[in-house]
């Protein structure tokens, strides 16, 4: 089938596809005419049309600027289902449940870090487990894993493994509501028993960088946000626990698609009424996973901390490192959300795209509420990350939702090809980044080439007014799985 996809008359920065055949309600894309050329010969925009298929679809299937192909739903896709009649599916999440980005500052500067780089670097290195199937310190009973799956970030903290301010700069506060360990597999639970507080492998990564540049002075300011400032990321999620979950619940869903009558487009959208035991049991799963991932990320940014005060000898409450934001890339929420006027509950499907809630929200952080909420898009590691704000426009637009990053330009395996290890060391060294990683294949498939420009997909989501733009970090340092 042909796909017709033209530019909204008046936005330079939103494509749409008006529905045809089975689709309930309109594709739209959020994009410069440059990102969608790019996207020929994928399968991301066939994609954003079967997403529109999905029973139950609200106002449209949406895909962000840094949309590429994935599993069902493309990379980049939002789509949000009514509660009665709709659809869960557990291509429109991922296999990396609540695999998410967090933020902290410090009052360290740029000059700070240069002196003791390599320091830092080597200690974050040795004091965080990464790489594939890296085992951490930490082995959880059954009983603990429990705990971790209901609870989230806050058993991290109760345990000693970071502040109780963390919490209220988390989304969801670090703890998502309906999650039950009871309908997480065996096999799950043995893969995250002894993962949590390890980074693992693919794009996931710690990094410290610098504050290059301030766009929004006011919202920077409520961010605690300062030229050349130093801050750190974590970016990981739910190991291999949540990729089981997944993996578990696709075959189920494979059994409901069946079961009850839903015809698709692609097999990968499989999926169950929200309503039904099936719908019910993945998300209480799935919940469950992304508690898991805000704990990992909880622990993972304690041992940020542990190492900063191994490095400089001073406590990381000395050095100002706070939470400025934790969200998730990959998740199914429950909101409310206005549809044809009226506020109602849906469940948003989020697949690599970030909550962007505007000024005023009630699950904004209070201390942010004036601006939006803070929307973190980490790049590559030898360019830039962003740190943006929600808008209003895209709560009308998007169901509150934003890029999450650059977007792959190159698979793994093309990555590998076209630049060795040696070669990608020195690109590092020339723009002043030091990187260690768990094996140099790794390093290789993460390298700067093989993502998109992440500026050109900021501009794109400021452009679409999903997001505006706050400041720009550079890194200075990473560690990679």
């Amino acid at each position: 089938m042909a796909i017709n996809l033209k530019k909204v008359l008046g936005h330079e920065c939103r494509w749409i596809m008006p529905k045809s055949g089975g689709m309930k309600v309109d594709g739209v894309i959020f994009a410069t005419e440059e990102i969608i050329n790019d996207l020929e010969g994928t399968k991301a925009i066939e994609q954003v049309r079967n997403v529109a298929y999905l029973p139950g679809i609200l106002k449209a299937s949406s895909a962000m600027p840094d949309i590429h192909e994935g599993y069902g739903f493309p990379i980049g896709g939002v789509a949000a289902t009514d509660l009665n009649d709709g659809v869960v599916s557990p291509g429109g999440i991922g296999y990396d449940i609540n695999c998410g980005v967090r933020l902290m500052v410090s009052n360290l500067t740029r000059d700070d870090v240069l002196k003791r780089q390599e320091d830092l670097v080597n200690n974050l290195f040795a004091n965080i487990p990464t790489g594939v199937g890296k085992k951490g310190s930490i082995r959880l009973s059954r009983k603990q894993l429990e705990q971790v799956l209901e609870e989230g970030a806050g058993w991290a903290v109760r345990n000693g493994y970071g502040w109780d301010s963390d919490l209220e700069y988390c989304e969801e506060n670090g703890c998502m509501d309906g999650a039950d360990p009871a309908y997480v597999s065996d096999r799950a639970r043995k893969r995250g028993s002894d993962a949590l507080g390890t980074l693992g492998s693919g794009n996931h990564f710690i990094e410290v960088s610098y504050v290059e540049e301030i766009f929004d002075q006011e919202a920077a300011q409520v961010f605690g946000l300062f030229k050349d400032q130093a801050v750190f990321w974590v970016h990981s999620g739910s190991r291999g626990l949540g990729h089981q979950v997944c993996s578990d619940y696709l075959h189920v869903m494979r059994r409901a698609v069946s079961k009850y009558g839903i015809s698709l487009p692609d097999r990968q959208l499989d999926c169950a009424p929200i309503a039904s035991d099936e719908g019910k049991r993945y998300f209480a799963a799935m919940a469950s996973a992304a508690n898991y991932a805000w704990a990992n990320r909880q622990i993972l940014a304690h041992y940020v901390r542990e190492s900063v005060r191994q490095t400089f000898g001073k406590s990381p409450e000395s050095l100002g490192m706070y939470m400025l934001y934790d969200v998730a890339h990959n998740i199914g929420k429950l909101e409310e959300h206005i549809v044809d006027g009226v506020a109602r509950k849906v469940l948003v499907h989020r697949k690599g795209a970030t909550r962007a809630f505007g000024p005023g929200h009630p699950h904004v952080p209070e201390k942010y509420r004036q601006v939006g909420q803070p929307v973190l898009i980490p790049g590559d590691m030898g360019r830039a990350s962003y740190v943006l704000k929600g808008t209003q426009a895209a709560m009308e637009l998007s169901f509150g939702s934003a890029c999450h990053g650059a977007g792959r330009a190159l698979s793994r395996t093309q990555a590998r090809r076209a630049i060795t290890a040696e070669e990608l060391r020195e690109e590092l060294a020339r723009r002043g980044v030091f990187v260690r990683a768990a094996t140099m294949k790794g390093l290789v498939e993460e390298a700067p080439d093989a993502y998109k420009d992440v500026s050109v997909v900021v501009e794109a989501t400021h452009c679409a007014g999903l997001a505006q733009k706050v400041a720009r970090v550079r890194p200075m340092g990473v560690i990679k799985g």
